[in-house]
């Protein structure tokens, strides 16, 4: 957890990129006829990590400061989070919708 709700959103946004690669990297050698139960327990268990990661970055800090007593401040930071990431998922869909 950092201080900063623009670090946060960006450790997110890397998060998922990494994710992304992870996914692919595994997908490449499996083809339809060789799926097993693993990847959905594969599936269930990185949505359960995002999850738990996610709600670390977003909602972390901002509880620490509700707690603290700083509402405001609180609120502040997680809606600032929330913009930041907001950003980033528009332009990730904008680099989709250019490239493709």
């Amino acid at each position: 957890m950092t201080k900063s709700p623009y670090l946060n959103a960006l450790l997110a946004g890397l998060y998922i990129i990494g994710i992304v690669f992870l996914i692919s990297a595994l997908a490449k050698p499996n083809t339809p006829d060789n799926e097993t139960l693993l990847v959905p327990m594969m599936m269930l268990s990185l949505f359960v990590l995002s999850a738990a990661v996610m709600g670390f970055l977003f909602v972390g800090e901002p509880l620490m400061l509700y707690l603290d007593g700083k509402r405001e401040e609180a609120v502040k930071f997680f809606l600032t989070t929330v913009a930041t990431f907001a950003v980033i998922t528009v332009c990730i869909f904008a680099a989709v919708f250019y490239v493709v």
